[in-house]
């Protein structure tokens, strides 16, 4: 169990409440704006842990009616709610941990297959369908910026975001590469194959975040725009390549109709990267923001979904796993993501 400190968070509370309360504060408006976002955070959390605690004591109290004058109908009851209580606990937990720099920012998502052809991309396209499952299940929107069809099947490339508060802290864990074991389908003698995918997961950037980004240091291409299943988007070249030419960094763009939507589009994920790079090199925060860099094979994975010759999922960071892979792959992760960063809490706790 996480430790949450609710006094100490009310100080907190306290205290950003004072500063709004001062002369000057309106006039750094980068800073009102990330205090202002603090405090609307703060009084979530409050609230939430003030609404668990209620029901809690209104548990209790059940309980203790039970203990003087037993009923069937409401010892049943008893236990739903008690079901329900431990649900909202572990989602609260979950978004107690979630206090990472870019935690609360939407997430920008880049799937690609590893070696092995058709496989690999039918692979990407799997895991696709999960991750956009997942944010219907979890309230999250998605917004498909970049798609590249795969040869026969699957998916070559794709580039999307996760847009809502957390995206990014919650998905941020599954950066990495991802590794699949199945009876082949595009196999006439059914064999065992093993397909690997990557993926790259960096937060969204704001307005506030200031990257320096010379016009001369970019190469912007266009071409045209086209869609799942090879329906084009538009006629025109609408998409967007650009490439920033001092760190070899690639971005595209397709999902808006406009070229000039969609060089927008591309220069904000741009940033986002740009500015991943510029955090590792400076404050060495590869594993926070951009994540290890592995080649996309064997022993270098982080998760293994194993279709045959048993059923299972397994993280080798957390070690949490799922004989489900069904269950999993229809976009059923919170329990993966909830495990990865209570092991992220642990790890800190034993390095301290």
């Amino acid at each position: 169990m996480i430790h949450f400190d609710i006094e100490a968070l009310k100080n907190e509370l306290k205290e950003l409440e004072k500063q709004t309360g001062n002369q000057d504060f309106w006039l750094d408006t980068i800073n009102s704006n990330k205090v202002l976002s603090k405090i609307k955070s703060i009084k979530g959390k409050c609230q939430k842990y003030d609404e668990i605690k209620i029901d809690i004591q209104n548990e209790l109290e059940l309980i203790e009616l039970l203990e003087v004058e037993y009923d069937e109908e409401m010892a049943i009851d008893s236990i739903k709610t008690a079901k329900a209580i431990e649900k909202k606990l572990e989602k609260f937990e979950i978004q107690t941990l979630l206090s990472g720099k870019f935690d609360k920012n939407n997430a920008i998502l880049t799937l690609h297959p590893g070696a092995g052809g058709t496989e690999a991309q039918d692979w990407v396209e799997m895991l696709y369908r999960m991750y956009t499952r997942w944010a219907g299940k979890s309230g999250f929107k998605i917004e498909e910026l970049d798609y590249l069809e795969g040869d026969e099947a699957g998916i070559k490339s794709v580039t999307f975001e996760v847009i809502g508060e957390n995206a990014y802290g919650y998905l941020k864990g599954e950066m990495g590469v991802h590794r699949l074991v199945r009876i082949s389908p595009f196999d006439s003698s059914k064999r065992r194959h093993t397909s690997f995918a990557s993926i790259d997961v960096i937060p969204e950037l704001d307005d506030t975040i200031e990257i320096d980004i010379k016009p001369e240091d970019l190469r912007i291409d266009t071409y045209r725009a086209s869609g799942a299943g090879g329906q084009h988007i538009n006629k025109t070249d609408s998409a967007v390549r650009i490439t920033h030419i001092p760190t070899g960094t690639v971005v595209t763009c397709q999902s808006q109709r406009s070229q000039i939507q969609n060089r927008e589009q591309a220069m904000m994920m741009l940033k986002s990267k740009l500015f991943a790079l510029m955090e590792e090199k400076q404050a060495k925060e590869l594993k926070e923001i951009q994540g290890e860099q592995k080649e996309i094979a064997w022993g270098s994975q982080i998760r293994s979904y194993v279709l045959h010759p048993y059923s299972l999922v397994k993280d080798n960071r957390s070690l949490y796993e799922s004989n489900n892979p069904k269950d999993v792959l229809d976009g059923n992760l919170d329990d993966f993501i909830y495990a990865y960063l209570k092991s992220r809490i642990q790890e800190g706790s034993h390095e301290e």
